[in-house]
């Protein structure tokens, strides 16, 4: 410890917030710095959602900072500290952990979000943004949909929901990470031939059949892993700081 650089944690909020314009994006949960921890920071751990055991293994592996993509408070959850509340609260103070989190800011993003990062792993580049935070995308070349189930399934590290419904020729795709499913009107809408997300919601099957659109969902969690470890990584890079991603494996 004593001979690692540190930076302090203001500054790298600030890095942070500035380069994912966090302004420019309307928030039910708060963008950025949500509990103060150490003054100065020499390690930062990531992860996909807050937990009490994520604080516990980013508190063992002596980090100062803990980045997520999904943070401790929503304004649509009561105004409480229960006993999950608490217990999350006391992992991190026992560790005098500082706690960062992006939602929207880093699922749009273009060159470190979730959707332009699932994106490229699917063989496909960013044309611009679909649905305000997704990305709007081509594959390099055309595939069929059973290629781009591979893809997804290499991808995300599981089998993936797919309702194969669209063109037998796919170029444009439609990527909205996590809770995307909601948008699968609006991709066939748009015309574009799949969509790409995290979790189905119960009409896509005979929406996407009347539509002509392929739908595939590869779960919240874990089509949501690459963004903070890309953040995390470029965070990295500036403040000469150490950096883990730690997995806390999710179903959803």
């Amino acid at each position: 410890m004593a001979n690692r650089a540190r930076t302090n944690r203001d500054a790298i909020v600030a890095f942070a917030d500035d380069l994912l314009g966090v302004e420019g994006f309307p928030e039910y949960g708060r963008p950025g710095l949500q509990v103060v921890g150490a003054d100065e920071v020499s390690k930062l751990v990531c992860g996909v959602s807050c937990s009490k055991e994520l604080f516990e293994r980013a508190g063992s592996r002596d980090a100062q900072m803990v980045l997520v993509h999904h943070g401790l408070f929503w304004r649509n959850e009561p105004l409480l500290v229960d006993k999950r509340l608490k217990g999350r609260l006391e992992a991190l103070f026992a560790a005098n952990l500082t706690l960062v989190a992006y939602h929207l800011a880093l699922d749009a993003h273009p060159e470190v979000g979730n959707n332009v990062l699932l994106a490229e792993r699917l063989g496909a580049k960013r044309e611009g943004a679909f649905a305000q935070i997704g990305a709007a995308a081509r594959l390099d070349e055309p595939t069929g949909i059973d290629e781009l189930s591979r893809r997804l399934r290499e991808a995300t590290g599981r089998d993936p929901i797919v309702l194969a419904e669209g063109p037998e020729r796919i170029e444009r795709i439609a990527v909205v990470t996590g809770a995307g499913g909601t948008r699968l009107i609006e991709a066939a809408h748009e015309g574009f031939d799949a969509l790409v997300t995290g979790e189905p919601e119960e009409p896509a099957l005979h929406a996407a059949r009347e539509l002509g659109i392929h739908f595939l969902a590869g779960g919240h969690y874990a089509t949501e892993t690459f963004g903070v470890q890309a953040l995390a990584a470029r965070l990295a890079d500036e403040f000469a700081l150490e950096w883990e991603f730690v997995d806390v494996p999710n179903p959803v």
